[in-house]
């Protein structure tokens, strides 16, 4: 039986609602819509239960029909999770102390999802971290308590069972997938002593080597961490408030990558400016970033940290992998017009290319198929509403906010791994009364006076970089071809290592070591000296090029002569 559309909940001033998916985009029938504005909406991991907080009550109900599970009174409520087998609901709310100054009551509860019983209260004063970080088998569950870490097991939250105790722990996260479970550890530095993030292997915590892995670094005020999906290899982007240089408003970021196999580097990215945003890869295996001073570059490299394809340049802050891992989609948002480039994410071929202006948010829908975008208070009070999208760039649903009412949150309905299989990936626009809202190219600017006039190519702002597939004298290869590419690279490398009494194997290597006797014409032997030199640069690079390293545009067009200075030197040598 063929999985149904995932539910779309919606959250606004005007109440709490869930949509069926598209393409009916209609209310649930079985879900009776909250007219309470509520603080907090959240879906179970599975996506079988969905709860809300509207300022009176907790309450939980089945996702499928509508009935309820538990109803909790916590009129102060505002924000709330499950646990990844749905067994515990943590609610939180601001801490408050008691009006004669005393120590007011534990805001963090645990709730036993079938009893509805309370299981532990805690004290949770910040809001970072707030909620109990579980493995997905919740045998193990840990929290960040006074600048160490705390490890419960089995839901057992009366004992503490382990402790990772360091000298200012400022941040965590536990990796996904099965047991054994990883954790990933962040220490600011302080007195001269750098930033560090060291990877853990639950219960191995204490002793100089219990890291998995370690990595330290310096310009760190905080850190961002990102496991890939099967818990192999975690990303860290560290970021300053101030980029002492004065280059970027936005302070200064660096991206480092920690393999649990004991594995640490730094990413070399190819363009200087901030790091707006790096996701992985469903498939676990590889990893996009989208970086530089705008328009920005957007890459993706593999685990090697090695760039596997490079977008080019555009107008993007944000990438997003479908769940599947089948389509790529950079955009730009916030600040920018709202452009999405949609990529198949294996043949690196551009889908479409639509618009979404004043979006603040963007998510993919379970099913790989659909995405919905919002424009959402308080990031913009005005113009609230959303669209659910196909990839290709068809609209199939559209939906303001009513006059006077703001939109607060649209959230998918999660699915259960392997709910949704891939499917090939379509190029052309599915069909929509709405239609499509690809983007048009632009022109620059012309006075009236010169309208009449043909058109002269105009200087830029910004100098525009195409993607890797679309340059000139570049072609566009698959993962396979790649590989191989630097296995031939790499063993003609080795038979240039080889003694001198071999012949070189590659033409132009034999054109341009060959002694070449002279033409008589001293004009001539130097244009042919010239023509050399240049052949040899050439090669420099093409070996610089199979060693990892990335060319400049000034290099790639010297590569790009190739083939000309070798017509012009076999002319030269034939002259009389």
């Amino acid at each position: 039986m063929a999985p149904t559309i995932p539910l779309l909940a919606v959250r606004g001033s005007d109440g709490t609602s869930l949509l069926s998916g598209p393409p009916s985009c209609e209310q649930h029938s079985s879900f009776q819509r909250d007219a309470r504005p509520s603080r907090c909406v959240s879906f179970s991991r599975d996506g079988t239960l969905f709860g809300w907080c509207n300022g009176l009550n907790v309450s939980v109900v089945k996702s499928s029909d509508g009935s309820l599970v538990s109803t909790f009174d916590l009129p102060k409520a505002t924000l709330l999770d499950f646990s990844p087998l749905n067994n515990i609901l943590v609610t939180w709310q601001p801490y408050s102390k008691a009006k004669d100054g005393a120590q007011g009551e534990a805001n963090l509860q645990l709730w036993d999802l079938q009893s509805g019983q309370l299981i532990k209260a805690l004290y949770q004063k910040k809001l970072d971290s707030w909620c109990p970080s579980w493995s997905e088998d919740e045998k193990i569950s840990v929290r960040s308590v006074n600048n160490e870490l705390h490890f419960y097991e089995n839901n057992d939250f009366n004992l503490i069972a382990n402790k990772l105790h360091m000298q200012k722990v400022s941040d965590f996260v536990v990796s996904p997938g099965g047991q054994p479970s990883k954790v990933a550890v962040y220490v600011p530095g302080s007195k001269g002593a750098p930033s560090f993030v060291r990877l853990y292997q639950y219960p191995v915590l204490g002793g100089p080597t219990a890291a998995l892995a370690n990595k330290s670094f310096f310009k760190a005020d905080r850190v961002s961490m990102q496991w890939n999906k099967k818990g192999s290899a975690v990303l860290v982007t560290s970021s300053t408030e101030v980029d002492k240089s004065g280059a970027s408003y936005y302070g200064e970021q660096t991206l480092h990558f920690l393999s649990v196999s004991g594995e640490t580097s730094l990413v070399q990215l190819q363009k200087s400016g901030p790091i707006y945003d790096v996701v992985w890869s469903p498939g676990s295996a590889e990893f996009c970033v989208v970086y530089g001073f705008m328009p920005a570059k957007a890459t993706v490299y593999s685990l090697k940290c090695e760039p596997l394809f490079d977008f080019g340049t555009g107008p993007r802050n944000a990438a997003y992998y479908s769940p599947q891992g089948h389509i790529l989609v950079l955009a730009g948002f916030g600040n920018l017009r709202g452009q999405m480039e949609v990529w198949d994410a294996k043949k690196y071929k551009q889908v479409s290319k639509p618009e979404a202006p004043d979006a603040t948010h963007f998510s993919w829908c379970p099913d790989g198929e659909h995405v919905v975008t919002a424009t959402c208070s308080p990031r913009l009070r005005v113009n609230n509403g959303f669209k659910i999208w196909h990839y290709t760039g068809s609209v199939l649903h559209k939906q303001e906010a009513e006059p006077g009412c703001q939109l607060w949150e649209v959230r998918w309905q999660p699915a259960p791994e392997g709910s949704f299989p891939g499917r090939p990936v379509r190029y052309q626009a599915a069909p929509s009364q709405l239609g499509t809202t690809q983007a048009t190219p632009t022109q620059a600017y012309r006075p009236p006076a010169l309208r009449h006039l043909p058109a002269t190519p105009s200087s830029k702002l910004h100098e525009e970089e195409l993607p890797q597939n679309l340059r000139p004298g570049e072609k566009s290869v698959s993962k396979s071809a790649l590989k191989n590419q630097r296995k031939r690279e790499a063993k003609k490398a080795k038979q240039e290592l080889k003694p001198k009494t071999e012949p070189p194997s590659d033409p132009a290597h034999i054109i341009t070591s060959q002694l070449e006797p002279s033409c008589g014409d001293p004009e001539t032997d130097k244009k042919i000296k010239n023509v050399k030199k240049k052949l040899k640069a050439i090669e420099e690079l093409k070996d610089q090029r199979a060693s990892g390293k990335v060319l400049q545009n000034n290099q790639l067009e010297k590569l790009q002569k190739e083939d000309q200075l070798l017509k012009e030197l076999e002319e030269l040598q034939i002259e009389p």
